[in-house]
């Protein structure tokens, strides 16, 4: 029974994602068409026929997905151990470290290739 009600579903989700595309071709035909209107009443309007498109978006399976994959990554940042500002800032120290050290060992190899390439070339 599950499974027939997920199949209708899934019929309707190509009319759903019909209609996110007319009104978002609206909304870009619209803005141009009404180009001599005043630029608040034009975002507005694109703006209204976005959410208007998105809300429709979200009622189709894929749509769900999403939120249920947003609901998950939600509680997962939830779960993140931060690091506290004093590791931080160790962190960014060693890190500049390691770049100052890379740049210096970067530029003398460079250096040296090129007194070497001069002393090649005359």
């Amino acid at each position: 029974m599950k499974h027939n009600a997920e199949v209708q579903e899934s019929r309707h989700d190509g009319l759903k994602w019909a209609v996110v595309v007319i009104l978002l071709v609206l909304a870009v035909v619209g803005n141009t068409y009404f180009a001599d209107q005043a630029l608040l009443y034009r975002v507005l309007g694109v703006v209204a026929l976005s959410v208007a498109a998105a809300g429709v978006a979200l009622t189709t399976t894929k749509g769900r997905e999403l939120v249920e994959l947003a609901l998950s990554a939600k509680k997962e940042i939830q779960r993140v151990v931060w690091p506290t500002r004093p590791e931080t800032v160790q962190t960014t120290g060693i890190v500049l470290a390691a770049v100052v050290v890379v740049g210096l060992v970067l530029w003398l190899i460079d250096t040296l290739l090129g007194w070497a390439m001069s002393g090649v070339i005359g």
